[in-house]
C-alpha cells in the first residue's frame, strides 16, 4: 500500500483539519437524522434543561454530535497513525 507511506506522516495540523471537516459533515447528517425523528420541544419533558427554542436545540444537538464524532475520530487517528519517529521531539 504505497499511499499509506504518504498519508502516515501528514503533519498534525493537516490531520486535525481533515478530521474536523469530515466530522463536521457527519455531525450535520447525524443532526438531520436525529431531529427528523425527534422534535426538540418534546425533549423538554425528558430532560431538565431551561426552555430553549427549536433553533437553539438544533444548534446544541449539532455541537454535541460534532463533539462526539470528532473525539472518536481524533482518538482513532491518534492510535492508528503514531507520530513520525524521525521528527525531533525536543
Amino acid at each position: 500500500m504505497p499511499w499509506i507511506s504518504k498519508i502516515r506522516w501528514m503533519s498534525v495540523p493537516q490531520r486535525i483539519a481533515a478530521i474536523l471537516w469530515i466530522t463536521f459533515l457527519m455531525a450535520g447528517v447525524a443532526t438531520g437524522v436525529f431531529f427528523s425523528a425527534i422534535d426538540p420541544l418534546e425533549l423538554q419533558y425528558c430532560v431538565s434543561f431551561p426552555e430553549v427554542s427549536r433553533t437553539a436545540a438544533y444548534s446544541i444537538g449539532f455541537l454535541l454530535f460534532w463533539l462526539l464524532t470528532s473525539s472518536a475520530a481524533l482518538l482513532s487517528v491518534f492510535f492508528v497513525y503514531p507520530p513520525d519517529p524521525d521528527e525531533d521531539q525536543s
